[in-house]
């Protein structure tokens, strides 16, 4: 039996209602079938992400040491308590917040100055590029972990460093208590680790953008008379300006967040000259036993939220305007 009939004047096929309820239930099917498959990945997504956003969202506004079965509310007093009215807290917040501070600006600064001229060299190289690339890369891949506890033995008052410091002369530039117990060197040193460790991705992406620029471009500069500075500064720059843009973003985020090397090689210390805030959410999510300032924890861990928000915002209107 056909599924076509004619219209009123006997000319247009016209699709039958049978046929229009078989397509019907056809894509209800197919809607049914796909969200079948996707329904797990969605419920997981609620479970772990939305609910867990929410709930340490809520518990910012609570006082709970993570055992008792209801929570203190308190309002914006955690908060309050960050800023400046806890006359224990506050203090060593403030100057945790100066240590990433300086983290913040010294690490990305430095990735950016150390890495684009690696990349530009290694652009120049025409042989054992892909060599060279991967030996410069190694820091990335290997376990962050292994890595700070081999740089701690380093730089030990009997470490590599020291050693090598007197047996060429250089005695006084070596550091008795090691580097990362005077309190003069502590951060620099791990402020130079963290660039050692950022170095490689940097590279890696200026190199990218440096392979995607026209080498026209290049060429003509040079045969207007251009030297390699000034190609470098005139034209390579610019065009890498959005490469150091997320260059200096996943510094500021690595600043504003990590705590590992802190925690590992110093744990703040010595006396607290390489505290920062990453390193306090964590004390005071773990480290402070039955006290109940898991809220205050996630408070501060908000805070650093706004903050990385807010400078990622900053960065994307920069960014415009500079293009």
């Amino acid at each position: 039996m056909s599924t076509l009939t004619e219209d009123r004047a006997g000319r247009l096929p016209v699709e039958s209602p049978g046929r229009g309820r078989s397509r019907s239930r056809s894509r209800w099917g197919r809607w049914l079938t796909g969200w079948a498959f996707v329904l797990p990945a969605v419920a997981l997504f609620l479970l772990m992400g939305v609910y867990t956003i929410g709930t340490g969202f809520a518990l910012s506004f609570a006082k709970w040491n993570g055992f008792t079965p209801e929570w203190k509310w308190t309002g914006f007093q955690n908060y309050l308590d960050l800023l400046y009215a806890d006359p224990a807290l506050a203090p060593e917040l403030r100057r945790a917040a100066w240590n990433t501070f300086q983290v913040m600006v010294a690490v990305p600064a430095l990735t950016v100055a150390v890495s684009l001229p690696l990349a530009v060299a290694l652009n120049s190289v025409k042989r054992l590029r892909g060599v060279l690339r991967s030996v410069y890369f190694l820091p990335y891949v290997t376990t962050g972990i292994a890595v700070y506890y081999a740089w701690r033995y380093v730089l030990e008052p009997d470490g590599a460093i020291n050693v090598l410091l007197r047996s060429l002369g250089l005695g006084s530039l070596s550091q008795p208590q090691g580097f990362l117990g005077n309190p003069g060197t502590a951060l620099p040193t791990l402020i130079l680790i963290l660039v050692w460790s950022s170095v490689p991705v940097a590279t890696l992406l200026y190199l990218s953008g440096l392979q995607a620029i026209d080498p026209n471009v290049i060429e003509a500069a040079h045969i207007d008379g251009a030297a390699p500075r000034q190609v470098l500064r005139r034209i390579v720059w610019p065009l890498l300006t959005p490469l150091t843009a997320a260059i200096v973003l996943l510094g500021v985020r690595d600043a504003l967040h990590g705590f590992q090397i802190f925690l590992i090689m110093t744990n703040g210390g010595p006396g607290g000259h390489t505290d920062v805030l990453g390193l306090q959410v964590y004390r005071l999510s773990f480290m402070k036993g039955l006290a109940q300032t898991l809220g205050m924890a996630s408070a501060l861990g908000w805070l650093l939220f706004a903050g990385a928000l807010l400078l990622t915002l900053v960065n994307a209107r920069l960014l415009r305007r500079i293009r």
